[in-house]
């Protein structure tokens, strides 16, 4: 800032554009978890995907939100639970049914879990809180296309179960925002029409 004939004027620092981030922006699709294989990440790009996905808005620094990790055995362990819950809750259940639960975390190399970690005592409203924690998730997904993986942001019945939370020690008051499917595409996604702007934007 400098002042000219009394007036302050401000001057913009030198933009530093990433045109390279627009293209990846326009074009990411999602993959199906059941069109997904291995490899999936590795151990260091798997830190990038976190600190990626823990850089966003977030109004009075809560972090009101947290990240499970399920690879490898964990995926047939937790497979396991899930399809328990779901016999529990549904006595006439088919074997294929109960066979996709158990196999549903297999679908991918790579399961993130994200959910809120709602601070109550805080002054930040609760909605605020849960708009970060999608944050979280939509980051998640760029940085997964960015490193060359497929993904897909899914919820499902058990996003919504109250017995899967217990399981996942989440309380009930939290939610489970979404389950995060990573790992190489095994095909090539079809683009898919987007909403013209005129019909979602408005200039007031």
């Amino acid at each position: 800032m400098y002042e000219t004939n009394g007036t302050s004027v401000t001057t913009a620092l030198p933009r530093q554009q990433s045109l390279e981030t627009i293209d990846l922006l326009l074009t990411r699709r999602s993959v199906v978890a059941a069109k997904q294989c291995e490899p999936g990440p590795t151990a260091e790009e798997l830190n990038t995907i976190l600190r990626c996905a823990t850089r966003v808005p977030d109004h009075k620094k809560l972090a009101p939100w947290r990240i499970q990790v399920v690879q490898g055995d964990a995926r047939t362990v937790w497979g396991e639970t899930i399809a328990d819950i779901f016999c529990s809750q549904n006595s006439d259940a088919t074997e294929r049914n109960i066979a996709f639960e158990r196999e549903r975390f297999l679908r991918a190399p790579l399961v993130l879990i994200v959910s809120t970690h709602i601070v109550d005592e805080s002054r930040c409203p609760r909605w605020e809180q849960i708009l970060s924690g999608a944050a979280v998730c939509q980051n998640i997904l760029i940085a997964a296309t960015a490193l060359g993986y497929a993904s897909q942001w899914l919820s499902e019945w058990l996003a919504y179960d109250a017995e899967v939370k217990a399981a996942l020690n989440i309380v009930p008051s939290d939610e489970i925002l979404g389950f995060m499917y990573i790992g190489s595409a095994a095909e090539k996604p079809d683009e898919r029409d987007r909403p013209a702007l005129d019909k979602v934007v408005e200039f007031l």
